[in-house]
């Protein structure tokens, strides 16, 4: 496990750049909000942490992970943002709806990077568990939020 020996929200803030003068957009998935919310809550935290301000963080909430593509579309295309942080949770069920919900967010984000001028970061946990979830977004392993934060300023600043 990826997560295991590493806590996600540990950065070293002094290699961060500042980032006031950039416009971020968070697009939320409602579904596992117990999750995503915690996600967004870290990923709002750490921009302004390294200066992002209030007005410039964008945030809009889809009903779930599918939804994401279409929401991070719509915000890059009408909201001048600089880098888009799509957040979901899909945990594993009993049938293979899981595996296509995460094969097709995952081409859509992928799509959204290669035709668009504005990066679209990654992070939609795709874990087996409630509790694997939990545990990345808030918990034991920190929060994938705060390590998604920080690829959008990278990628801002690259």
């Amino acid at each position: 496990m990826a997560t295991e020996n590493k806590n996600l929200s540990q950065y070293d803030k002094s290699t961060i750049p500042n980032v006031k003068s950039f416009r971020f957009g968070i697009v939320t998935s409602e579904w596992n909000e117990q999750v995503t919310f915690g996600l967004k809550k870290g990923a709002i935290e750490t921009l302004k942490d390294c200066g992002a301000e209030d007005k410039n963080i964008i945030c809009w909430e889809v009903p779930g992970s599918f939804e994401l593509i279409h929401g991070s579309k719509k915000m890059i295309d009408t909201q001048n943002v600089d880098a888009v942080i799509a957040i979901g949770c899909v945990i594993q069920g009993e049938t293979r709806h899981f595996d296509f919900v995460c094969q097709g967010v995952t081409q859509g984000i992928a799509q959204l990077n290669a035709t668009k001028d504005v990066p679209v970061i990654f992070c939609i946990l795709t874990d087996n568990n409630l509790q694997q979830s939990l545990d990345r977004s808030g918990g034991k392993h920190g929060n994938k939020g705060v390590e998604a934060a920080i690829a959008a300023i990278k990628m801002v600043t690259l």
